[in-house]
């Protein structure tokens, strides 16, 4: 009976109902305070943007952004464009891909590829058809970079620089002339300009923006980005952002320079004939008679003999002093005794480059208050004698160079024969010729972040950008 009970019990409370539960209404006034607040905070971060756009550098918000449009709604827009820097002793390749920014087509560097061969174009001057291959024989490595449904839209161009300056107008226009026909056989996109000799102003510019552009100084405040110093062959060129009257006032070397973040002033001159190899010859060639290739000079070391030297197209063999050269006693210790080595004449040689220097560079008041970046055989040279590393570039001042040549100078070494006069030429350059005090800090790189450093780069946008 009990049992009966209970299950009549458990019967009755399973089939009871459960209590309605009451449904939120949702009220007007709720409904109302969501979209002011919503229309509130839309509006306070349109303020933020138009106030604070100029202060962001234009590169932070659009990787973000650009990753996640490409991850998200794989959005990927990329553009590219070959270079061809053919320079006093050796032409390079450069094959950039970049894409177009999400927010607003900024182009942004994501590769490149760097191809080198020697020697340069110059060195072909009576023979325009060896100019051809060797120009292509980098560009099939372009075709390799660059995916072929892209080729037909892809800007080609070859600037040849400061080498071809100095040949002779009639042999420079064969080399042009030879490789504009070969151009017009590339499935690459060219112009009728595609094919020139760069002038050094475009040459400056173009590597200061690259430099800056590596190191994401351009945020609209023209007082973050560095000076750039790039030394070459045949010329060398000095360029900055200027805000003095007296270099304001030199209206030859100021110059708008377009960057992504607007347009802005920038001081720059090029020096033909202070690149490094047309100091060197200068030097070698100073007591030599007219077409003489046998050189014999004090700025080497005596123990150097016939070691060849290339230039512009023509072979020297060079040699120290046999006879009458300076010497250094060396002291000896426990394990060797004195001995007297043969060096070079440092006060004769140093004493005629600043001659030299003094006759082509110009001192740039300015120059010493600005961060300074120098790159290409600044960067070689400092690399070669330890000064920096090679991977990682690294920052010294002008004393060293001057230590490091005077340190060279006194040793009897035939393997690096040039190098007591490259050090010396540099460090002339650098304080007699721009300048600049004993203890400025140099930055030197070759590269930034992986991406030369290179006046290519800087063509590269504007070509793109313009074409756009």
């Amino acid at each position: 009976m009990n049992s009966e009970l209970r299950r009549r019990k458990l019967k009755d409370q399973s089939y009871r109902p459960l209590p309605k539960r009451q449904s939120k209404e949702v009220q007007p006034n709720s409904l109302h305070f969501s979209l002011l607040c919503l229309i509130i905070s839309g509006s306070i971060l349109t303020l933020f943007f138009v106030v604070y756009l100029n202060e962001i550098p234009w590169h932070l918000g659009h990787r973000t952004v650009d990753s996640l449009a490409k991850n998200i709604i794989g959005y990927y827009e990329p553009v590219h464009a070959v270079i061809i820097d053919a320079g006093s002793t050796g032409s390079r390749v450069l094959a950039f891909t970049f894409h177009k920014a999400y927010l607003d087509d900024h182009l942004v560097l994501d590769k490149e590829l760097f191809e080198y061969t020697k020697p340069g174009i110059s060195s072909f001057a009576d023979n325009p058809k060896k100019a051809v291959e060797s120009i292509n024989s980098l560009l099939e490595k372009a075709k390799h970079e660059i995916p072929e449904q892209y080729w037909n839209k892809t800007p080609l161009v070859l600037r040849a620089t400061a080498g071809l300056r100095l040949l002779p107008r009639k042999q420079a226009d064969n080399l042009l002339n030879a490789i504009k026909e070969f151009f017009k056989q590339t499935p690459f996109l060219t112009k009728e300009d595609s094919v020139d000799i760069m002038d050094g102003t475009d040459e400056g510019i173009y590597s200061w923006f690259t430099l800056n552009f590596l190191l994401e100084r351009f945020s609209g405040n023209a007082a973050k980005t560095v000076a750039a110093l790039d030394l070459g062959g045949a010329s060398t060129q000095v360029t900055f952002s200027p805000s003095t009257p007296a270099t304001l006032s030199n209206k030859n070397d100021i110059h708008m320079a377009n960057t992504p973040s607007g347009s802005m002033p920038v001081y720059t001159h090029s020096f033909l004939g202070l690149g490094l190899m047309a100091a060197r010859k200068h030097i070698l060639t100073l007591n030599a008679k007219e077409n003489e290739t046998e050189l014999i000079t004090e700025c080497v070391n005596p123990v150097v003999d016939k070691k060849r030297f290339h230039f512009n197209g023509k072979d020297y063999y060079v040699s120290g002093l046999k006879e009458k050269y300076k010497t250094l006693k060396k002291p000896g210790n426990s394990f060797t005794v004195e001995e007297e080595i043969p060096v070079v004449n440092f006060d004769w040689c140093s004493n005629e480059l600043v001659e030299y220097v003094k006759s082509k560079a110009k001192i740039i008041a300015e120059l010493p208050s600005k961060q300074i970046n120098t790159f290409s055989y600044y960067y070689d040279r400092a690399v070669e004698i330890g000064l920096i590393d090679e991977t990682t570039g690294g920052q010294i001042t002008v004393s060293d160079f001057e230590r490091a040549a005077k340190s060279v100078c006194s040793e009897a070494n035939d393997s690096q024969p040039f190098m007591c006069l490259d050090l010396s030429f540099i460090w002339i350059l650098l304080e007699k010729g721009f300048g600049l005090r004993s203890d400025t800090k140099l930055f030197i790189y070759k590269k930034v972040n992986g991406h030369e450093i290179s006046w290519a780069l800087g063509l590269a946008y504007s070509l793109l950008t313009r074409n756009s």
